[in-house]
């Protein structure tokens, strides 16, 4: 239990904060097993599509600080070379 009426609203903001991250997350993860999906399906165009928008919510949640940078780089980087074997 806080103490201090500042550090209960900073609970309840972590809190908050804590939900809306792992909503992003959860989303991340369903991109990517959609790509993966398209991919073992033999979809190209639907694998690219899907890599251009995982690609962009791994950014996002990088710059915004849901996940590390290297983090969504390595999926990022991982993610492509999987796509490239459709070609």
């Amino acid at each position: 239990m806080a103490n201090t009426k500042s550090a209960a609203k900073r609970s309840l903001t972590s809190k908050r904060r804590q939900n809306q991250n792992a909503s992003v997350v959860t989303g991340i993860k369903s991109e990517q097993k959609k790509l993966r999906v398209a991919v073992t399906g033999g979809d190209k165009p639907a694998a690219q599509a899907g890599l251009k928008t995982l690609s962009a919510a791994l950014d996002k949640a990088a710059k915004r600080g849901i996940i590390h940078k290297n983090s969504a780089n390595r999926r990022k980087s991982r993610l492509n070379k999987l796509t490239a074997k459709l070609a």
